[in-house]
């Protein structure tokens, strides 16, 4: 159980301290490198271990992370005790456990087969047998030096160009066999300052790991490192004890890489021609559902409301003995025939106004979130930046989230507004936190460094309470003194009845065939957002990630104000959750696209990895199904306002 990872002190200076420390959060070229004379100490950091995709089967075999100093590794510690390196609040949502470590390292200085500790380690039979399982996992170790992780020199399959993938193999599998990697041969780049010579600067870290049984330290203080060649593997013994010496070496190679283009090299693309066909085929099917929407709509909404206010100039005497019905018009039928029942309050207008507030919330967050990574302020060499900004972001336009709320659910006719008010701020956040919270416990159950420390999940809840809830009170309350949003049309004071619909328009196969076209614009960008989460790369196409978002918003409005016409004129004046629900509906999509993922890149064997995949994959299928949701309602109710303006009603 790692409860103790954050102790109170630092996890309330971490709050305080993220107003005044986001101005150096912003990684620009150019800014803030750190620079080193020959022979400078250069620290090495240890991050968690995490698992990668299996070197048999291509697939995720676990979800857990683990610390670097978890007790079965029997890694090297420094002196003492190794010291805990302060993160982010994001990189510590995301499980980043950072510590120092015994490895030293000199700027430009080479040196052969080095202990990294003293003392020779010993492997028991548990510790053999957790090692073993983490290898046949595949695991990654995770070092950072000056900022820059420790990787493996990569080929592209397709355009065989190299490139450095975070992380280096804790061991691996030949013959069937667990192999230990004790060995490591650290090469860095580094790039000489431009007009000062002796002023250099870390471009580049590579490590190639390599199993050394051989290993061993002399009497006399001597290290040997064993048989490079690979003929003598270190396997830990399941059956019995172990010893492994844990040695490396250190090569500095001069590098023409800039220090403002280091991440260049981190940062690979895979195949760019998926990323660009899955764009146009988007912005492709929303051009032609745009215009399809566009032109059926003002074609028939053009010729309907000409017919209705043609029709409105008649008295009905005018219509006796006359031609007028012959010329196409008629009495009132379809929209307009519900003109007394469309701006009718929908059933829980108090749960829906909360879903739009929240809904509104997110829109913005998620927007200005994109836009700021899109602008290179949330780079990954500021480590949990994104997942800060996110939580901040949010908590600050909790002010939107409770106008909204308030001013929907006035405008509804609601007249319980304190409840409104409370609901706001707790019920949606209250749902995401209870279950991160529980899936959290899994993790503490697994000793997993995923596991968010307690004290941190006390200043989550400070956040929520200290800003996101005032601010959404206030904007509640500024809200409700705004008058309602007054409709076009006046509201009879019987409902009238609601035909049966046609198949295409019941509940079910509407809200599927409207989900499927939101989800279709994004998709292709969600199989990467779900492979750096799961995976533990990194994400940075956020210019894709931009575009695809706008082309999501004008689907969403789009198939919604389709769904709503129809609707309409089939007299089904009930639009207002058909509205929500079936923008929505492209979180179903989500859902089914996590499990599909699951079965085709994941491996799970165990019962908790599937819980916490599943738990994680349903909370973000649950926030996207409110952020589509309010943006099908507002893009409807807009629609609906309109038409019905149009029109003359007597």
């Amino acid at each position: 159980m790692r409860l103790q990872t954050e102790c109170w002190p630092g996890a309330i200076s971490s709050l305080l301290l993220l107003l005044p420390s986001s101005a150096s959060a912003f990684y620009l070229p150019g800014v803030a490198p750190t620079s080193y004379k020959a022979g400078d100490r250069v620290s090495l950091t240890v991050n968690h271990l995490t698992p990668d995709l299996s070197q048999d089967d291509a697939q995720l075999h676990s979800v857990f992370s683990f610390d670097y100093y978890h007790p079965a590794f029997r890694f090297c510690r420094p002196e003492g005790e190794p010291k805990h390196i302060r993160e982010s609040l994001g990189g510590i949502l995301f499980g980043d456990r950072i510590f120092t470590s015994p490895f030293e390292l000199y700027m430009a200085k080479n040196e052969t087969c080095k202990a990294v500790c003293t003392d020779v380690k010993k492997f028991d039979q548990r510790s053999a047998k957790f090692v073993n399982r983490r290898i046949w996992q595949n695991y990654n170790l995770n070092w950072l030096i000056d900022g820059l992780p420790a990787a493996q020199l990569m080929t592209d399959s397709q355009t065989k160009s190299e490139y450095y993938s975070p992380g280096f193999f804790l061991g691996s599998i030949e013959n069937q066999q667990a192999r230990l990697n004790n060995h490591y041969d650290i090469l860095i780049d580094y790039h000489k300052v431009y007009g000062a010579e002796n002023q250099l600067r870390v471009v580049g870290v590579r490590v190639q790991p390599s199993s050394r049984k051989d290993s061993k330290i002399l009497e006399d203080g001597a290290v040997e490192c064993g048989d490079a060649s690979g003929n003598s593997p270190l396997v830990l013994n399941e059956n019995g004890e172990t010893p492994v010496t844990w040695t490396y070496s250190v090569y500095w190679i001069p590098s023409k890489t800039a220090w403002a283009t280091r991440w260049d090299k981190y940062l690979h693309v895979f195949d760019p021609r998926i990323h660009w066909f899955s764009l146009v085929n988007s912005a492709i099917i929303v051009v032609f559902l745009s215009a399809l929407v566009s032109t059926v709509l003002l074609r028939a909404l053009r010729k309907d409301i000409a017919r209705y206010n043609r029709l409105d100039s008649y008295s009905l005497d005018d219509l006796n003995g006359t031609s007028v019905v012959e010329d196409g018009v008629q009495e009132d039928s379809g929209w307009k025939l519900v003109h007394g029942d469309v701006f009718r309050s929908p059933k829980h207008p108090l749960l829906l106004s909360v879903l739009l507030g929240n809904g509104a919330q997110l829109f913005m967050m998620i927007a200005v979130t994109i836009f700021f990574a899109l602008l290179g302020f949330l780079s990954p060499s500021n480590r949990g930046s994104l997942g800060t900004a996110t939580i901040l972001l949010y908590a600050l336009f909790g002010f939107i989230g409770g106008y909204v709320s308030a001013r929907v659910y006035k405008t509804f006719g609601g007249e319980a507004w304190k409840r409104n008010i409370v609901m706001t701020p707790i019920m949606i956040p209250g749902v995401v936190f209870g279950t991160f919270f529980l899936m959290n416990l899994f993790l503490w159950a697994k000793e997993s460094s995923g596991a968010v420390p307690f004290s941190t999940m006390l200043v989550i809840i400070m956040i929520w309470f200290v800003i996101s809830v005032p601010l959404s009170v206030a904007g509640s309350w500024f809200g409700f003194k705004q008058p309602a949003v007054e409709p076009p049309v006046r509201v009879n004071q019987i409902p009238r009845q609601i035909p049966p619909s046609p198949t295409s328009l019941r509940p079910l196969p509407s809200l599927l065939l409207a989900g499927i076209l939101p989800f279709g614009a994004i998709f292709v960008e969600l199989y990467f957002i779900l492979s750096s989460i799961w995976f533990s790369k990194f994400y940075y196409m956020f210019g894709f990630l931009f575009i695809c978002y706008g082309l999501m918003i004008i689907t969403c409005a789009t198939t919604t104000i389709l769904l709503v016409y129809f609707l309409l004129c089939a007299e089904n004046y009930r639009w207002q959750w058909r509205a929500f629900a079936g923008a929505g509906a492209s979180g179903l999509y989500v859902l089914l696209n996590a499990i599909l993922f699951w079965m085709t890149r994941l491996k799970f064997g165990g019962f908790v990895s599937g819980v916490l995949y599943i738990g994680y994959s349903a909370l973000i299928s649950f926030l996207f199904f409110i952020l589509t949701g309010t943006i099908g309602f507002f893009a409807s109710w807009g629609f609906v306002h309109k038409i019905y303006k149009a029109i003359k009603i007597d």
